[in-house]
C-alpha cells in the first residue's frame, strides 16, 4: 500500500538510534501511524516540529503493519511560535488532543481543515477564547457537543447576569462568554475558568470512560495563563 498525502505532524517518538515512530493526521486518510527512517538526522529533525505541516509519501506492505513515511516539508508552522512560549505550548496541546480523540486511518477532512484553521486563531487578538472554541469544536466533531446553553439557568447578580450550570451535584458559574460569544469582557481569570470547565468536560466525558489522561500540555497551557 502506497500513497501520497499531506498532514500535521501530532507526535514523534524515539524508535531507535535513527529512527522515529509518528503520528501524522493527514487529509485523506485521517490519522496515520509510521516510522520515519534517519528522522533523527540533522537534516530531518529541525523540521520535524510537532504542529508542522508536511507531505509524506507512505509505505506498508500490508493494512495490519506499521508502514513508513518518506517527508517533505510544507509549512515551518511552529518555530514560527518559537519566540511566544504560550502559543507554542498551545500548540502542543492541540495537537495532543487531535491524536488523544481521533481514531487510525479514519478520514475526516472536517478535522484536517479545523488543525489548519487552529494556526489563523494564534493570529487573532482574541486568540484564547477563540482557542477554547475550537476545542468544543473538536469534541462536537469526534461526537462529544457540550450543548453549553441547554445546561445553565440565568441568574442576575447585583444587575449583572451570569449563568450557573444545571448539575445537581454542585452550583457552577459558567463565563458568560462560552454562552453569549458576542461579549467582548472577557478578561484571564475567565479565560483560564472556561479552559477548566471544559478540560472538566472533557476528562470526566470522554477520557476517563475510555481510560485516557487530560495531556500534561494543555495543564501547562492553562498554567501560562494569569
Amino acid at each position: 500500500m502506497i500513497w501520497d498525502d499531506s498532514g500535521f505532524l501530532l507526535s514523534k517518538n524515539r524508535y531507535n538510534e535513527n529512527s522515529l515512530i509518528s503520528e501524522i493526521f493527514t487529509k485523506n486518510h485521517g490519522k496515520v501511524t509510521g516510522i520515519i527512517f534517519g528522522g533523527t538526522s540533522k537534516k530531518i529533525k529541525n523540521y520535524l516540529q510537532i504542529g508542522n505541516k508536511i507531505h509524506i509519501n507512505f509505505n506498508s506492505k500490508t493494512e495490519n503493519k506499521i508502514g513508513y513515511f518518506k517527508i517533505e516539508i510544507q509549512q515551518a508552522l511552529s518555530p514560527l511560535y518559537f519566540d511566544n512560549p504560550q502559543k507554542l505550548t498551545c500548540i502542543i496541546s492541540a495537537m495532543q488532543l487531535v491524536k488523544l480523540l481521533t481514531a487510525e486511518s479514519q478520514t475526516n477532512e472536517i478535522i484536517y481543515r479545523l488543525i489548519n484553521r487552529f494556526y489563523s486563531i494564534l493570529e487573532e487578538t482574541h486568540w484564547i477564547k477563540e482557542y477554547i472554541f475550537w476545542e468544543l469544536e473538536l469534541f462536537k466533531l469526534v461526537g462529544f457537543d457540550l450543548e453549553l446553553d441547554k445546561l445553565v439557568d440565568k441568574e442576575l447578580v447585583e444587575n449583572e447576569l451570569i449563568y450557573i450550570s444545571k448539575s445537581p451535584n454542585e452550583k457552577r458559574v459558567v463565563p458568560n462568554f462560552l454562552i453569549d460569544r458576542n461579549d467582548e469582557k472577557v478578561d484571564l481569570i475567565n479565560l483560564q475558568k472556561g479552559l477548566k470547565l471544559v478540560g472538566d468536560y472533557l476528562e470526566k466525558t470522554i477520557l476517563k470512560p475510555n481510560n485516557l489522561n487530560q495531556p500534561k500540555s494543555r495543564l501547562e497551557f492553562i498554567n501560562t495563563i494569569k
